[in-house]
């Protein structure tokens, strides 16, 4: 499935550097058929060790990844939800996305001015909410004005409209209140209406607080940021964009060093991918040939038919069965081969609740 997240903050926060440093570092997008990415989008790769490991035993021509868009947004100012600035743009974009990746700034520095005067990381993210919420409830106002006239009506149509009037009207005390549609407890039988609304609000938010180097060691305003996202059971990145745009201009042996040198395991740019990646509750199946190795993303409890839809959408329908081997017993096997010796494949159904690591082969009709 793809996965598009889109880039939000204030001006001079350091968004543009962080799209800058995607950008540099970005997949080529010609290893992914169907993939149409815009010039304000970049693809990054969630970095999975155990692709490494499973070509070491296939040793196949390529290894795919899984992968991340990120889509850098308009930028906001106060009153986007009424159109300042590019407000409407903005607002459009972020509806295309699956989730929201909130910049925000927790460095100081006398030659780049904040919007607001100085640098207060949670006042921004409130800033942005309340705009999001703002276009929200305006969504919510003008369907309420449909529906009101809906649910007069005799039968099943006015039954179903006076359920979705009373989501609409929780749901605008609820905007109305300052909370985002995400913590609004939606009955299950209206949730197929609630995604319906296409809400900005509802949208799973990662923080990414942008520190100075030294920030990534100890910075008081990114702890702030990091706190405040774990009490709403919301992601949390801690990265220098400078540093990321500087990291992407290098050659890999040369950013070793650098990254060894800094006391980093890895770039900033990998544990946002890969925060990106959990945000939405994915997991990974992988597939495995003499062609390619790849990882292959999916949403926690999809069924083996839908999985095998995301390789080809003809697989869905002509699905027959599923040849599982968990990564760890294809890997301890030394591959398929030695894995069906030892009896740990398995022929599963079209029941079968895809594993994060299983590693597959789809039978397929004609």
């Amino acid at each position: 499935m793809a996965l598009r997240c889109g880039i939000v903050g204030l001006p001079n926060v350091g968004k543009s550097t962080l799209f800058n440093a995607l950008t540099a570092a970005s997949v080529p997008a010609e290893n992914y058929p169907f993939c149409t990415i815009e010039p304000n989008a970049g693809i990054v790769a969630v970095p999975d060790a155990r692709l490494a490991a499973l070509d070491a035993i296939v040793h196949s021509a390529r290894v795919l990844p899984a992968t991340v868009e990120l889509v850098d947004i308009a930028g906001l100012v106060r009153g986007a939800s009424k159109g300042e600035g590019l407000g409407n743009q903005f607002l459009a974009h972020i509806r295309e996305t699956n989730a929201v990746v909130m910049v925000l700034r927790c460095f100081e520095d006398p030659d780049v001015t904040h919007v607001d005067g100085t640098v207060e990381p949670l006042r921004d993210a409130d800033t942005i909410e309340t705009e999001l919420a703002l276009a929200d409830l305006d969504t919510v106002e003008r369907r309420l004005e449909r529906v009101r006239r809906s649910a007069k009506t005799p039968g099943k149509e006015g039954e179903a409209a006076k359920a979705e009037l009373a989501l609409l009207e929780g749901l605008s005390a609820h905007l109305s209140g300052g909370e985002a549609a995400r913590s609004y407890a939606v009955p299950d039988d209206m949730r197929p209406v609630f995604r319906d609304f296409q809400l900005l609000t509802a949208k799973p938010v990662l923080y990414v607080a942008n520190v100075d180097e030294a920030g990534l060691r100890e910075s008081a305003e990114a702890e702030r940021v990091e706190r405040f996202a774990a009490e709403r059971g919301a992601g949390a990145v801690r990265l220098c964009a400078k540093l990321e745009a500087e990291l992407a201009e290098l050659a890999p042996e040369e950013k070793a060093a650098f990254l060894a040198e800094l006391g980093l395991e890895e770039p900033g740019l990998d544990r946002l991918a890969r925060a990106a990646y959990a945000l939405l509750d994915l997991i990974t199946f992988f597939t495995a040939g003499p062609k390619e190795v790849r990882a292959w993303t999916i949403r926690r409890g999809t069924a083996a038919p839908q999985a095998a839809g995301e390789i080809h959408t003809d697989f869905e329908r002509t699905f027959i069965r599923a040849e599982v081997i968990a990564y760890d017993d294809y890997v301890a096997c030394g591959g398929e081969v030695g894995a069906r010796a030892k009896g740990k494949m398995r022929v599963e159904g079209k029941e079968y609740v895809i594993q994060d690591g299983d590693v597959l082969h789809f039978r397929v009709g004609a």
